[in-house]
Order: C-alpha cells, then structure tokens, then sequence
C-alpha cells in the first residue's frame, strides 16, 4: 500500500469519527449504541491499518466487516460487493439462468443444503440435504453468505460449478461437479395411501399451487377420501402468499400467522371461512428440511389447531427480505420481517415445532429442544435420504399420520 493510500485511508477513519462525534454533540440521533459502533469501527479500521503485522488490503478488511456484520444478523441477510451485485442482477434478470437446485443455509459458519430439488444438477450429481458446502466454485464458504452462495451457484445452462462437499462421517471435502441447467417447476405429487387417504408432496410452494391443490380436493371428495396429508418434508422454495392460500383452503378460523419488522406494518393473516373445501381430518409432514413458505404453512396449522403436525422441528428460515442498493454499486440483501407462531417467537427463531415427534433415521436437525448442539458445533451432521423420498408404508413419520387419524376424531378449527 503506497503513502497516499495509507493516508486517504486514515483521512476517511479520522472524518468518520468526526462526523461521528459531531452529530452526537448535536444530538442528530437519538440512537447513541449506533453512534458508538460507528466510533469502534473507525478506531479498529485505524489500528489495523497502522499495526497489523504486514500492510493489509483494506479493501478486502472492509468488505470482509460487512460480510461478518450482514451475516451476525441471520443466515438470510448479505452484502453483496459491486461486482457481486452486477453479476446477481445479470442473472436474476436473465430468463435463461441455469440452476443447481439446491436450497441453502448456514450452519457451523459454512454452508449447508437444507434440501434438493428433484430431478435438478444438484440431485444428479448426488447431493443431499444435510450436506456441507465447504468450498464453492474455489472459494471457501466460511466467509461465504447464502447471497454470495446462490450467485456463484447460478450460470450459464450446461456450465459446471464443483463445489467440496462434506458428507456424513467424513471430515474432508469431495469435489463434485454440478452442471447448471434451466430448472422446470416440479410438479406436485398426489398420491393415494390407502382407501380414505389422499397425500399431497410439496416439491415447492411455486405460484399456482393453492389451486391445484383445490381441484385435487374436490376431485378426492368425489371419490370417497376422507382424510388428506400433507407432505412438505425437502420443500425449501416458494410463495409464501401459496402457503397462505392453501392454509385457508383447510382452516376456517382463527389467525393464521403474523408477518411483522422494524419497517413493516403488521399484517395478521387471518382463516377465510367461504374458500375452505375440505373440512375432514388432515395432518402435516414436517421435518428440519422443511423451509420458507413451507414453515408458514405448517406454522398456520400449528396456530389454529388444526391436524397434526407429524415429524420433526422446521429449520426456521420463513422471513421476508429486501434488496437495498447502495450508492457504491454494493447491496444488501436484508432481512426485514419475520413470521410468528403462535407463542409469539419467530418462526427464524424457532422454526415450527411438531405436535407429534417422530424422528426420521437419519437427520442432520440437533432438534434444539434437548440443548444439544455438539452435531452442529462439530460440523458432523447425519445422512439424509436423496429426495424426494417415497411415500411408502415404510415411512415411519407417514405410519405415525395413519396411526392418528385413527385416534379419537379432533374436533376442526
């Protein structure tokens, strides 16, 4: 770093402690913690630039505080550099983008796949939920946000990404190739258990959804079923106004969930008695791949009582975000509100807790309800089933659904 650099650098510090100090003189803020931060960051910037042992790059210390600083705040805020953002816009603008078909958090600092869409890259090329993603396209995801994962992840239909991936019972990353493609919305899987019971296998919550689902209702009341499942297990994307419309389709009163932030009004989603068709016994299929508007439609069964919630804790990702350019050509991706349950804890918080318990034989979910996270801290996690799994009498959290329609009849909500 040359002596003008050094200099413009310590000039910038020095102004931003200033201005700092200034507006709290003049009291511009009523917010003093904020005021404080922003003198810590100036004074840290300073002595990294003066003492680190050898002369930093500041550009990358700076873009690196807002990555920590974005991702402290939950797993689905991310800064995105101008150069990132560029990219993110090119891609998302373009109809052609191929995809992996993968469905992304954070755990233990690194991401990991909290499900697979079928029949996409990711799924051919063998990965599972429950995966590590130690490294993508070369670059480790420790320092890594879901933003930056998803924008390196996207490209050009038929170009390959390889990403290290960390399965279960192994401690070093396997290089897989995944080869980007233009994914085709997955079609929703009816399927009929037995002679009263119809299921439906959520892939995705995508626009459309509520609909269908309806016309299957009404087509299972004429053919004599009598109670309905629904399986949202490995469903991670979607619409959470979907999930809403199929809640109401089931439920016909009561409030649904609750959408709420900083800078957005509450907005309380009530039952709406006049489009429900189906008011026989239902339960919901849950498991920690279970995810966004996925968890809001679970959560509004849970809230109104309505059917069992057979399974396993949600992971908790049902928020809603907001893309806030910045003047430099950078962008955050910020989380802006949350879904609640019925306890008033975010669903981010806690995700959507199962009425009944039944763990699957392999999950890479702690289930924070006993404390223990060594799993997680660890970065070991279990192996999980490819999706999407069959529906079979093999299915114990399927067994456990059967098994409690056939308990005393709960009165509907």
């Amino acid at each position: 770093m040359n002596r003008f650099a050094r200099f413009a650098i310590l000039i910038v510090s020095v102004l931003i402690v200033g201005w700092v100090g200034i507006g709290h003189v003049l009291g511009r803020s009523a917010d003093e913690k904020g005021y404080k931060s922003l003198i810590v960051y100036g004074e840290v910037l300073q002595k990294i630039q003066q003492d680190y042992v050898d002369e930093p790059n500041m550009h990358l210390v700076t873009a690196g505080s807002l990555h920590g600083l974005l991702e402290s705040l939950d797993s689905e805020s991310s800064y995105l550099t101008p150069r990132e953002f560029t990219e993110y816009k090119q891609k998302s603008s373009n109809p052609a983008t191929g995809e992996s078909g993968l469905n992304l958090s954070k755990r233990s600092g690194y991401v990991v796949v909290t499900s697979v869409l079928p029949d996409s890259p990711a799924e051919k090329a063998g990965l599972h939920s429950g995966d590590f993603l130690e490294s993508i396209a070369g670059f480790t995801t420790r320092e890594m946000s879901v933003g930056q994962a998803k924008n390196l992840l996207a490209g050009q239909p038929g170009t390959a990404v390889k990403v290290g991936a960390i399965r279960h019972g192994r401690t070093e990353p396997e290089e897989i190739e995944i080869v980007r493609q233009k994914l085709a919305t997955p079609k929703l899987i009816v399927q009929k258990v037995d002679n009263e019971t119809i299921a439906f296998r959520f892939p995705t919550l995508d626009a459309g959804r509520a609909e269908e689902v309806r016309t299957r209702l009404l087509e299972a009341q004429k053919e004599g079923i009598s109670r309905v499942i629904l399986d949202v297990r490995d469903c991670g994307r979607g619409q959470d106004s979907e999930a809403i419309a199929i809640a109401r389709l089931f439920i016909s009163s009561g409030n649904l969930t609750t959408l709420k932030g900083q800078t957005v009004p509450e907005q309380v989603f009530s039952a709406e008695p006049v489009k429900v068709v189906w008011k026989g016994p239902v339960s919901v299929l849950t498991e920690v791949t279970t995810t966004g508007a996925a968890e809001v439609l679970a959560s509004a069964f849970a809230n109104t009582k309505r059917g069992d919630i057979v399974g396993e804790r949600t992971f908790g990702l049902a928020s809603g975000q907001k893309l806030i350019p910045l003047e430099d050509g950078a962008a955050l991706i910020l989380t802006v509100a949350n879904y609640y349950n019925a306890d008033g804890k975010s669903i981010l918080e806690e995700g959507v807790a199962p009425t009944e318990v039944v763990r699957a034989a392999s999950s890479f979910n702690d289930d924070s309800e006993d404390g223990d996270d060594s799993a997680a801290t660890t970065g070991a996690q279990k192996e999980l089933s490819p999706s999407p799994r069959p529906l079979s009498p093999d299915d114990p959290v399927l067994r456990r659904a059967l098994e409690l329609f056939k308990a005393p009849v709960k009165k509907a909500a």
